[in-house]
């Protein structure tokens, strides 16, 4: 069986995706049948034709200009990737992948967002992609994290920045101060 650069496969089909808006290219990136999941929404689509629908009318083409992925780790098996990124847009469009049926607001989002890709021989299976939509949703203004164990953009500097304070969600934190360990 041969082996195949997963690595470079996954960032063509992402630069068809983000950067060149390509659907046709996008899908002559994956099998016959492929499999997308947003885990959050529940968004993406299951076989050719549904997938193709998703891209073409509601993913590629519809994400704002200034969507920006930057890659935080990786990881590569002998037929799986693992990408945990910072993924960021103003959201300037309705993102019906992302945000089904809100209106624009306006607003900057910082998200970490993991994507779990599978691979058969050089062709995209299927993918499982993985965000906090919490932390969406506090960004945008829907949600008040007032009272709630829920963060916004902090979550992404700190997937980013181990340097950022640990724990600030935790009412009980600072009566464990001290304490012996």
């Amino acid at each position: 069986m041969p082996v195949h650069d997963l690595v470079a496969l996954w960032e063509a089909h992402t630069r068809t995706e983000f950067e060149t808006r390509d659907v046709d290219g996008t899908m002559a990136t994956m099998v016959a049948q492929p499999y997308v999941n947003h885990i959050p929404t529940m968004t993406g689509g299951v076989g050719h034709d549904q997938l193709k629908r998703f891209y073409k009318y509601h993913f590629i083409g519809a994400n704002p200009p200034d969507t920006a992925m930057k890659l935080i780790s990786r990881t590569v098996g002998e037929n799986s990737l693992v990408d945990e990124m910072l993924f960021s847009f103003t959201h300037t469009s309705e993102i019906d992948w992302m945000l089904p049926g809100i209106p624009p607001t306006g607003r900057k989002v910082e998200i970490p967002l993991v994507a779990i890709v599978q691979f058969r021989g050089d062709k995209l299976v299927h993918e499982h992609i993985y965000w906090d939509q919490a932390s969406v949703l506090v960004q945008i203004g829907l949600l008040d994290p007032n009272g709630l164990p829920v963060a916004g953009a902090q979550t992404a500097h700190k997937a980013i920045d181990k340097t950022l304070p640990s724990n600030t969600l935790m009412v009980s934190w600072p009566g464990s101060e001290g304490k012996p360990l």
